[in-house]
Parts: C-alpha cells; sequence; structure tokens
C-alpha cells in the first residue's frame, strides 16, 4: 500500500470524526467567505472590552457615572438602531440579497469611528467635561450605528445560506475561529503598545499610545467585513414582496416573534448571560486596579483567559456534533461560576497565580453559554417559520438584541451609578485609598452579581426545549409544506412540535391548509420547471 492509500483512511476518518460532508475545498470555502467578517464584527470590540473603560476613566479621568451615562444613552440608541437594522435588512430587495450588501455599507463609517474611540483629538485638553461628554457619545454613536449595518444583516444572513441544523454549528465554530483571529491579533497589537507584559498604571500620559493603537486597528479591521461582501453568496431578494410598514405592523411582526416558545427560552437566556457579562466586563479593570492591585499583569492575565477560551472550543464543538446545543452550556457553565467564585476571595495580598487560576476556569467556561446561545439562535428562525410560514431573519436576530441591549444600557449607567455611590475616585486608584464600602462595591459588581446570573443563565438553558431530532422534523414538515404535499406527522411529533413552538398545531400556518396564493405559486413553480424540462 503506498503513502497516498494511507493518508486516505485516515483523512476520511478525520473528516468523519470533524463532519465534513463532500469535498474538503467546497465545503469549507463558503463558510471561510461568510465568517471573514468575524474578524472585525468578533474581534473589534475586543480591545474596547479590555481597554475602553480605562481609557476613559484614567486617560480622559472621566468619572464612572459620566461613562456610565454615554454607555447607558449610546446603548438605548443602539438597540432601536438593531430593530431598524432588522426591519430593513428583510425588506431590501438587491441583486446581492437582502444581507450582505450592509456588510459592505457599514465599513467605512466603522473604520472612522474606531479612530476617533482612542482620541478626543483635543476636546478633552479644553477641561470641558461637557465637551468631552458629547464627543464621546456622539463617538459612539457612530461606532455602534456603523457596527449594527455590518453584524445584524451578517447574523441574520445564516439561515438563509446555511439551512442544515448541523452545519450552522460548523458555521459557528469556523466564526468563532475568525473571532480569534480579531481578537488575538487586536490585543496582541494594542497590549505591546500600551505595555507589554509589565503594565504600568494608565495615565493622561499615554493618550499618544490609545491614538496609534486606534488607527493601526482601524486600518486592520476594515478589510474582512469588505472581503466577505465580495465572496459569500447570497441569493438574490429582486424578487421579494414588501409589506407596508407602520406601527402596526412592526408591533405585530415582534408580537409574532414572542408567539414562539423557544424564542423566549432563548430570549431569557440571552438575556440573563448579557447581564453576567455587563457586571464582569464593565468593572474588571477597577477590580484588577484597586482590589488585586496586579494591573502589571493585566496583559498576561488576557493572554491566559484568551487561550483558556480558545482551549474550550473544540470541546464545545464535540459536544454539539455528539449531544445537542444545550450541552456546552450545562457542562461548562458550572466551569465559569468557579473561576468567579475564586476571584470572590481575591485581594492585594492574594497571590498572583489565584488570578490566573480563575481567569482560566471562567474564561474556559464562560465560552460554554455563549456558544449555546449563538449557536440556537438560527434554529429560532424554523421554528418562527413553522409559525407565520416566512423567513424573518431579521426580525429574530434584532428581537432579542433590543431588548437585551435595552435592558444592558440601564445596567451599565447603573453600575457606574453604583461604583460612584460605594465612593470610586479613578483618579485615586490604588487599593491603599478604597474603603471598605467601595471594595464591598467593587466585589459585588464584579464578582456576586455575575455569580448570581451565571447560575439563573444554567437553569435556563437545561429548560430550553428543541433538540436536534426536533429540529430535523421541523425541516422536514416546513419543506413538505412548501411542496405542497401533505405533510406527515404523528401525534407525538405534533405534540412536541406545539411544545416547542407554544402554539397549537391548527393555529400555526404548518397546520392550515394551503392559501389560494400559495397555491397559485406553487403552480407558476411546477409550469416554470416543466418549461425548463421541455427547453
Amino acid at each position: 500500500m503506498g503513502i497516498k492509500d494511507k493518508i486516505q483512511p485516515s483523512g476520511n476518518k478525520l473528516k468523519n470524526a470533524v463532519g465534513i460532508e463532500g469535498n474538503f475545498g467546497t465545503y469549507i470555502k463558503p463558510m471561510a467567505a461568510y465568517t471573514c467578517a468575524n474578524i472585525t464584527l468578533g474581534g473589534a470590540g475586543y480591545p474596547i472590552n479590555l481597554y475602553h473603560q480605562q481609557y476613559l476613566s484614567f486617560v480622559e479621568q472621566m468619572p464612572t457615572d459620566v461613562t456610565g451615562v454615554i454607555s447607558m444613552i449610546n446603548g438605548l440608541i443602539d438597540a432601536v438602531s438593531d430593530v431598524v437594522m432588522g426591519i430593513i435588512t428583510d425588506r431590501t430587495r438587491s441583486k446581492y440579497g437582502k444581507h450582505r450588501i450592509y456588510v459592505l455599507l457599514g465599513a467605512i463609517p466603522f473604520f472612522f469611528a474606531y479612530v476617533m474611540k482612542w482620541s478626543s483629538f483635543g476636546i478633552s485638553s479644553m477641561g470641558n467635561m461637557t465637551f468631552n461628554f458629547i464627543y464621546y457619545l456622539v463617538t459612539a454613536f457612530i461606532y455602534s450605528t456603523s457596527y449594527t449595518m455590518m453584524s445584524v444583516p451578517h447574523v441574520a444572513m445564516l439561515p438563509t445560506i446555511e439551512p442544515n441544523y448541523f452545519r450552522r454549528t460548523q458555521y459557528k465554530m469556523v466564526e468563532y475561529m475568525m473571532n480569534s483571529v480579531g481578537q488575538v491579533s487586536s490585543f496582541v497589537f494594542m497590549g505591546l503598545v500600551l505595555g507589554g507584559f509589565d503594565m504600568p498604571n494608565p495615565s493622561p500620559a499615554d493618550k499618544g499610545k490609545y491614538l496609534m493603537s486606534g488607527i493601526v486597528l482601524a486600518i486592520w479591521f476594515v478589510w474582512s467585513p469588505i472581503l466577505s461582501f465580495f465572496t459569500c453568496p447570497e441569493p438574490s431578494s429582486l424578487s421579494l414582496r414588501k409589506e407596508p410598514i407602520n406601527w402596526k405592523y412592526m408591533l405585530h411582526e415582534y408580537y409574532l416573534v414572542f408567539r414562539n416558545r423557544s424564542f423566549r427560552q432563548y430570549f431569557l437566556i440571552s438575556i440573563f448571560n448579557s447581564f453576567r457579562s455587563s457586571f464582569y466586563g464593565y468593572s474588571d479593570q477597577y477590580f484588577i486596579v484597586s482590589i488585586a492591585d496586579k494591573y502589571s499583569h493585566f496583559n498576561i492575565l488576557n493572554t491566559v483567559a484568551g487561550t483558556s477560551e480558545f482551549m474550550g472550543s473544540p470541546v464545545i464543538y464535540f459536544l454539539n456534533r455528539y449531544f445537542d446545543k444545550r450541552t456546552s452550556g450545562l457542562m461548562l457553565t458550572p466551569i465559569m461560576i468557579a473561576g468567579l467564585a475564586i476571584y470572590a476571595f481575591v485581594d492585594h495580598k492574594t497571590p498572583a497565580v489565584f488570578l490566573y487560576i480563575a481567569a482560566i476556569l471562567y474564561n474556559f467556561g464562560f465560552s460554554g453559554p455563549g456558544f449555546a446561545i449563538d449557536t440556537i439562535q438560527p434554529d429560532i428562525t424554523d421554528v418562527d417559520e413553522l409559525i407565520t410560514g416566512r423567513r424573518r431573519e431579521g426580525v429574530i436576530a434584532t428581537f432579542r438584541s433590543f431588548v437585551s441591549k435595552t435592558i444592558n444600557s440601564f445596567m451599565t449607567g447603573i453600575l457606574g451609578f453604583s461604583l460612584k455611590f460605594f465612593g470610586y475616585d479613578v483618579t485615586k486608584k490604588e487599593p491603599i485609598y478604597q474603603t471598605a464600602k467601595t471594595i464591598f462595591g467593587l466585589r459585588l459588581n464584579f464578582t456576586y452579581m455575575p455569580i448570581i446570573f451565571g447560575i439563573i443563565t444554567l437553569i435556563l438553558i437545561k429548560s430550553f426545549t428543541m433538540n436536534k431530532e426536533d429540529h430535523a422534523t421541523i425541516q422536514r414538515v416546513i419543506k413538505e409544506k412548501h411542496e405542497g404535499k401533505k405533510v406527515k406527522i404523528t401525534k407525538q411529533q405534533k405534540k412536541r412540535l406545539e411544545k416547542i413552538s407554544g402554539v397549537k398545531w391548527n393555529e400555526m400556518w404548518i397546520g392550515q391548509p394551503l392559501t389560494k396564493a400559495e397555491k397559485k405559486a406553487l403552480e407558476e413553480k411546477a409550469l416554470k420547471e416543466t418549461a425548463e424540462v421541455g427547453v
């Protein structure tokens, strides 16, 4: 047996284990074309999450209540823009499809906004906090709106370009890898610019470093959504029929979304996981500086955190492949909670090794519930079609984000005022200046509340109803209905789908007779196919 003959069976075994069907090149290429945009969509926010709060607080010296108000107002506007973008993308008629044209259009304003986030260009030196507040609020608005223009259509596009239950998970895994490319590259660059692995405490003297980082990263992040537009295939939407748009129509669209029991379950999981993330993400830099007193370890800790999160990805992949989409959340969320529990006992005297252990556990674990939420989302669209008979990817993608962003915006504002209430002063950040009240406030935001919301998230993931067998049944009956065939379903399956959807069978589109318009469309399709065969 030759070398080639020996390699071929091994390659087939690897493909089968990973779940690759058919030719490797043609299988992976569309995934790469779609997910390359995630270098920006998943990576651009990473340095912002890591460094922007400390930049505003310690470099621009803006009080936590002021930065909290910026986040709150911008988040509310961002939530509304998500809904608007979802409706726009669902109604877009274009030869490029409903979604991907916006991935291109959002890239240019996104470039300029990214630079602006890292410098006030002399406004802060005027010493007028009102001017500073207005500048960073406007900057946040431009950034979040341009990001929404790209991200909402991109998320909504997946159910359109990939109908298969498991392959959607594979898309999400490749997307996860692209996220990591964006995150790691931007983190390494910005971390080295700001001080490498022996970070000095941030101060106003660092303004030039942040500006340089913003310019370079804006250039790095602008190309991937443009490439995705030109390489990702999406069916034309020129034949799309537009419904009249008004407030009654919009409210009815979102009422229909909330009728979907699977969506309500997914929505609650997302909300409580977002609460956990908001508390932790907003206060982590304050905790490291003013409780642990280990800011010099900040970049190393984040390197360990990112590595730990990435190490969870193969575990998550195989759990999703051989079980269902809840399993990663059920198994990894307790590990995340264990990491948070260790943080609860850390102070400035605690050896750094305990911070590293906590970071490993938290970041290895938190990818579990996040991935479960991301992979469930496209399947909710199929349940919605079961109920309504329509594909409403944009509405599904944005309703959850609208409510969660609205709630999280208020939460971010509350967190800023909370730290102010507990006496936190950004100009006196060392542990020696912190009172018992301030220390409790930091621990409450960074550890106690994330633990509570993490436990609730775990309970909600466990209660999620739909599994992959259910999804296969849903897709089969939808296909049969669209083809004009009699839907084949047992009483047990019907009862199961009623539980998943929260709607009685005869009240759903799938359980009703074909309308005259649907019959006419099927007849026209049959005539067209007959004519094509004749030609």
